[in-house]
């Protein structure tokens, strides 16, 4: 048996377990636009002050699902590091030396992951409570979601056949990839930064949402509102730019070809379906919508970028 096939019941469970975090990711999101977030109060590993909540209003059953929800993420990325521990010990190949490595990292990311949600909980940073820190937390929270996204991403990567990154590649190609991993990660503060102050300070029309944006009375996450549809236009132009050029260079490989493509493609919707959202003030639906696309946009990219590396081009 090769190791294609033995890795074959990894590879699919690998794939899984990057959906289920999709679906954590965006009961998060709900979780906060239906202002649930102080549904326990500020306790935490228990639920105002309880294992199981025993009278629970509404907000309190959606905050302690989304609880129950992450836990069962950790069991399953427990499981995904334990098992890909279990493939090396067996191995002990280079193949199954990377499949670990990205694991244990998406293991570790998960943990912070979770201390991030309860330190939100502890401090108060939740439902319609802002304090001068919200939103560093979350600006940390976003950043560690994609990163633990992005290694998830290569697990299942490598577990499906993908070779060894090679970063010996002419430095213009880094500089476009970096380039395109700090927009999106610039894109994703400033949307939460958007959703938070739309959370908080919301408007009945759009003439009213503009009137505060510029106002020098609102509050300064009001003011910032702004950066994210600019940031979102330049960053969609460039990521087009930047798929169709790795796209180019490598040849057209089948791989860059593949993922370039969905990348190009998704940006594009994105950014009407991000207009949508503007202009019907942005339901909790449409945000959900609206997220869910910005996770393909970055698994997208990450593959992009995985199957370019993967070609080997060496420095001349």
């Amino acid at each position: 048996m090769d190791e294609h096939a033995k890795l074959s019941g990894f590879s699919k469970f690998a794939w899984f377990v990057l959906g289920y975090n999709i679906l954590v990711i965006l009961w998060g999101v709900f979780l906060r636009a239906s202002k649930s977030g102080d549904g326990c109060g500020q306790h935490w590993l228990t639920c105002q002050g309880e294992v199981v909540p025993s009278a629970p209003q509404l907000k309190t059953i959606i905050e302690f699902s989304h609880r129950i929800t992450s836990s069962l993420d950790g069991l399953i990325v427990i499981v995904l590091a334990v098992w890909a521990i279990w493939i090396w010990s067996r191995s002990k190949d280079e193949i199954s030396g990377r499949i670990m490595k990205t694991a244990l990292g998406a293991l570790l990311f998960v943990i912070i992951e979770g201390l991030l949600g309860a330190g939100l909980v502890l401090t108060g940073n939740t439902a319609e409570n802002l304090t001068p820190e919200r939103p560093f937390w979350m600006a940390a929270h976003l950043v560690n979601t994609l990163v633990l996204l992005a290694l998830l991403t290569l697990t299942a990567f490598f577990a499906a056949g993908g070779p060894k990154l090679n970063f010996r590649v002419q430095k213009k190609y880094i500089i476009a990839i970096l380039a395109g991993v700090f927009m999106i990660f610039l894109v994703g503060i400033s949307g939460s930064i958007a959703a938070l102050s739309s959370m908080i300070f919301p408007s009945t029309t759009i003439a009213e949402g503009i009137a505060k944006d510029f106002s020098p009375t609102s509050n300064v996450l009001l003011r910032l509102r702004l950066l994210h549809p600019i940031l979102s236009i330049a960053t969609s132009v460039a990521l087009i730019f930047i798929a169709g050029w790795l796209r180019k260079e490598s040849g057209n490989d089948r791989g860059v070809t593949k993922w370039s493509n969905i990348l190009s493609v998704v940006v594009l919707v994105q950014i009407a379906f991000g207009a949508a959202t503007l202009l019907m003030l942005a339901p909790i639906v449409m945000q959900l919508g609206h997220l869910f696309l910005a996770d393909v946009i970055w698994i997208s990219f990450v593959l992009t970028s995985a199957n370019f590396l993967a070609n080997r081009f060496e420095t001349p």
